[in-house]
């Protein structure tokens, strides 16, 4: 398998980076991560995250925006993620209101696609983070299908998260080899449980169900849960990715950066990093 950058989902250890981001840096520094992806910059201004990140030794590979706030400053949401020096920003999530199905998606493809011009413009591609509600039929064929049918490959790319592909029903491998030509950043994410129960979503700031009792649905270290790690990684071989992301929402079992360890030790353990 071909070796990758190997970079870190913030949001995965949120409450650390919100009590001391240079401190978490740091650490992910030194389980061996190249960078980072954002979710926001947890209080800091851009230039005291690009010298934290600077003292770490990791690089900012990309930026998870909610598609409310770049919507509301595009031109600002891509001058500030130039500056830190991100190549890609993503659209991490849409509400009920604007999903594949909803009287809001249209307008939805509509502001995509001027965001991804700027970014474009600005030397930045634009990549869409998917989850499960993307797996939706729209015309014949799933929601997710439709989007990258829809806008030109040159400005919106995929970040397809692998749990949400495996949660759908889907085969992430299979799905990995069918944008294979699309896939800059690829996000290794595990689990265990079915669907059923309280909402598996925990994202960017929104928690859509905070009861977590009797929960079927667990996040797990990456290679730790039901994903085939093996199989997942042997197709993002056969991509155009050079970067893999771990994501883990939530780590109710351990603290967050010792899963992030774990997780990383998967990938050191097949190679790829």
């Amino acid at each position: 398998m071909k070796r990758f950058q190997i970079g870190y989902q913030l949001y995965s250890a949120r409450e650390d980076a919100q009590k001391d981001l240079c401190k978490t840096l740091k650490r992910l520094a030194e389980i061996g991560y190249d960078g980072v992806e954002f979710a926001g910059l947890y209080g800091n201004s851009v230039g005291k995250v690009k010298t934290a990140l600077a003292e770490a030794g990791l690089k900012a590979f990309s930026a998870h925006v909610p598609y409310a706030e770049f919507t509301a400053n595009m031109d600002g949401t891509i001058s500030t993620y130039k500056a830190l020096g991100c190549s890609y920003i993503v659209v991490p999530y849409l509400d009920e209101a604007t999903r594949p199905g909803s009287a809001g998606f249209a307008k939805v493809c509509q502001n995509i696609w001027i965001f991804a011009e700027k970014c474009s413009a600005a030397g930045i591609q634009l990549l869409y983070h998917n989850h499960d509600f993307e797996f939706v039929k729209l015309s014949g064929e799933y929601g997710l299908d439709f989007l990258y049918d829809l806008l030109p490959e040159r400005l919106l790319k995929t970040e397809i998260d692998t749990c949400w592909v495996k949660y759908a029903g889907e085969d992430p491998a299979a799905f990995l080899k069918k944008y294979a030509n699309r896939a800059p950043i690829i996000h290794l994410k595990d689990y265990v449980g079915v669907k059923g129960g309280a909402s598996p979503y925990a994202l960017i700031g929104l928690d859509e169900d905070k009861k977590h009792d009797n929960v079927a649905f667990t996040f797990k270290p990456f290679g730790f849960g039901c994903q085939d790690a093996k199989a997942i990684l042997c197709a993002a071989s056969d991509t155009i990715a050079d970067i893999l992301v771990i994501e883990q929402d939530e780590s109710v079992e351990r603290p967050a950066l010792d899963s992030a360890e774990m997780s990383y030790s998967t990938l050191k353990k097949l190679g790829i990093c």
